[in-house]
């Protein structure tokens, strides 16, 4: 599907939540649904799911509602999850196993092809993914041979810089980062994604500090 420029990231990272949701919908039987209940069961208004939806074209009839799994089935193609953009994991130590374990990237537009790490205790004895983690030092005939096009970082910051500059060179332009490394800063031509989950953890802090309700009571004993 051809790229649609000029359409705001705020409106790209809402696709995947509206997949998810009508991917539920579909699985409990749910067969048609109206933008004012899609909106209800997602906080969102039906006035902001018709305009995102318009985006890419517009879907359903008015006074109709949306065919839950046509529409599923087009924003699946809109987020391109048929294509099978070949992946590797870089660092296999415990978040590396829970990405690769957890996540079915096959459902997501990509096949994990390969896990690397530096760790001899791991390094050709553990397997994820039906993969043997195979050491990173071979990872540039790896590449040359099976030609990966996106990489996961779950490695430490200090680790980064010199394993990015070596897929770059290797042509791995697209990124999922869970390192904290700057890739843009230093790449600009690049395609990343990059996941905090400090920030995450941190920002639900500052919202239990902001709503002291919200937070258990310690037990008394």
């Amino acid at each position: 599907m051809p790229r649609r420029d000029g359409i705001s990231m705020s409106v790209i990272r809402r696709m995947p939540r509206y997949y998810r949701y009508l991917s539920h919908l579909e699985q409990t039987g749910v067969t048609r649904i109206s933008s004012k209940e899609l909106s209800e069961r997602m906080g969102l208004t039906a006035s902001q799911i018709r305009q995102d939806l318009n985006c890419f074209g517009g879907f359903g009839q008015q006074g109709y509602g949306y065919i839950v799994s046509e529409l599923r089935k087009e924003i699946g193609n809109i987020l391109g999850l048929q294509n099978t953009h070949k992946a590797v994991v870089l660092g296999s130590g415990h978040l590396g196993q829970a990405v690769s374990a957890y996540l079915k990237f096959e459902t997501k537009g990509f096949q994990l092809i390969g896990m690397f790490d530096n760790n001899p205790a791991i390094i050709g004895t553990s397997t994820l993914c039906d993969l043997i983690v195979t050491d990173v030092a071979q990872l540039e005939e790896f590449c040359q041979q099976h030609k990966p096009t996106m990489a996961v970082l779950c490695i430490p910051l200090q680790a980064a810089a010199e394993l990015v500059e070596r897929l770059y060179g290797l042509g791995i332009r697209t990124f999922w980062n869970f390192s904290h490394f700057d890739i843009l800063r230093q790449y600009p031509d690049v395609t990343v994604e990059s996941v905090h989950l400090s920030d995450s953890l941190m920002t639900l802090c500052y919202l239990m500090n902001e709503n002291p309700g919200s937070a258990a009571k310690p037990l008394r004993f």
